[in-house]
């Protein structure tokens, strides 16, 4: 079940918790500057209440005398959205005896109990224009000192609509203050990430080295956090390098205590005639076969479980091609590394190598009439060795049966006819492959193809 990147499930939980507080603060300050702009609104109103308040005078016999105000331009300018009114209350009640140029012709409609206006300080009412706009009111009653003034109740009103304006201009640099503040803090969560997470790709990279065989152990400085499981894993990667080792010496003794008693078998039954001594010779032979078999498909399989392996091929191929023409001397044949041989790295033992390709060499070289001819080259990430002779060449409906066990195309020749299969079944272990083909030089050509190593 695939989770997805762990970069991305961190980054975008952090952004998202990121994203929700920038949210938050921003409608807590805006509510905040809300708040103040109409505290702002409302001391200007108590403010205008005040100075008509000293404004009203008693003009007998009945009327309302207003000083000219000018404190606030907009008191005297139409529908601005700042009013104020003066109503008569008492026995004869009247709406609007006094009121601001800026209502025009409007008046405004309020309570008449003058029993909801206190005396001294102001009152904040709930109003609409007569356009049905929202009003921030204040109001307050006011006896004059004459004797036959009437209860006056005094009102300021403004707009909310005056709110909007700087409401809307605070909001769009809030917006862009929080913008920027989250898309820095999303780039600073970004490189906070790559910077931890590189430890990590570090990790992957060594890990790579390990099971390409560069390297056996896990190499470099790492977090106290990853030194742990570094640590652990090294230590898996001795205990899978020493129980290889084990299983490698152990069929090593194995092979040994197997062949010593068979190598007496058969001098014992060398030296006797008739059927009985033919027939331990038949079984002894079928036996070192099979130890020989098994015991190579036993090593081959130790080999890839471990880690770190790491075999240069050039050396073992210079090394068999010298023993080859020692082998061969008395046919002269000329055993050759091609030119363009690429200087690889077989991912597997080197004891391993060198059964493989003896094995294809010795073949040729039996098969060969002048020339045996190695080369390698990196071929779809493996490491394909060619061995090309210049003998007959192998039919092609002989070329998949010649790999079986037990089978061998010239009986003239001394053999088991083990050498092939246990070509195949090493290759094959190692996840590589071969097979014949026909040779450039015009025999046989052995294509051995197997796993190649990182550079180191």
């Amino acid at each position: 079940m695939k989770t997805g990147s762990l970069r991305l499930r961190l980054l975008a939980g952090t952004l998202a918790w990121m994203l929700l507080a920038i949210g938050l603060v921003g409608w807590g300050l805006r509510a905040l500057f809300q708040d103040h702009v109409t505290q702002q609104l409302k001391a200007q109103l108590v403010m205008q209440l005040d100075h008509l308040s000293a404004s009203v005078d008693w003009v007998p016999p009945g009327s309302i005398s207003v000083s000219p105000m000018t404190t606030d331009p907009r008191l005297a300018q139409p529908l601005s959205g700042m009013y104020w009114q003066i109503d008569r209350l008492g026995t004869a009640p009247q709406a609007a005896v006094a009121r601001s140029r800026s209502l025009w012709d409007q008046v405004l409609r309020l309570p008449t109990a003058p029993a909801s206006y206190p005396a001294s300080g102001y009152n904040v009412l709930p109003l609409q224009d007569a356009q049905g706009n929202e009003l921030l009111t204040v109001a307050r009653t006011l006896q004059l000192p004459e004797d036959d003034a009437p209860l006056l109740r005094l009102v300021v009103a403004g707009d909310k609509a005056l709110l909007a304006e700087p409401l809307q201009r605070f909001t769009r640099m809030l917006l862009i203050a929080l913008g920027m503040l989250a898309l820095g803090l999303a780039v600073a969560v970004a490189v906070q990430l790559q910077l931890a997470l590189r430890p990590l790709k570090l990790l992957r990279a060594r890990l790579g080295d390990v099971r390409s065989g560069a390297v056996g152990q896990l190499e470099g400085s790492f977090p106290l956090e990853l030194q742990p499981l570094v640590n652990e894993f090294n230590y898996v990667l001795q205990e899978n390098a020493d129980m290889v080792q084990r299983a490698r010496t152990q069929a090593g003794n194995l092979a040994h205590a197997v062949h010593t008693p068979l190598s007496i078998l058969a001098n014992a039954a060398a030296q006797q005639q008739g059927p009985l001594a033919s027939l331990v010779q038949e079984q002894v032979a079928s036996a070192r076969r099979q130890v020989d078999y098994h015991l190579a498909r036993a090593r081959a399989a130790a080999a890839v479980r471990a880690t770190g392996l790491r075999t240069p091929v050039l050396a073992p191929l210079q090394a068999l091609l010298r023993t080859m023409r020692r082998l061969h001397t008395e046919r002269d044949l000329s055993f050759e590394l091609a030119p363009q041989a690429q200087d690889l790295a077989f991912r597997g033992e080197e004891q391993d190598l060198y059964e493989l390709l003896g094995n294809l060499i010795d073949n040729a070289g039996k098969s060969a009439l002048q020339r045996v001819v190695v080369d390698v080259q990196l071929s779809l990430g493996q490491a394909c060795f060619t061995v090309d002779d210049d003998g007959p060449g192998i039919p092609e409906a002989e070329r998949e049966y010649m790999f079986q066990r037990g089978v061998q195309l010239d009986e003239q020749r001394a053999g088991s006819g083990l050498g092939l299969s246990i070509v195949r079944t090493l290759a094959e272990t190692y996840g590589g492959s071969v097979q014949a083909q026909v040779s450039p030089l015009g025999g046989a050509r052995l294509r051995l193809c197997l796993p190649v190593a990182d550079a180191a």
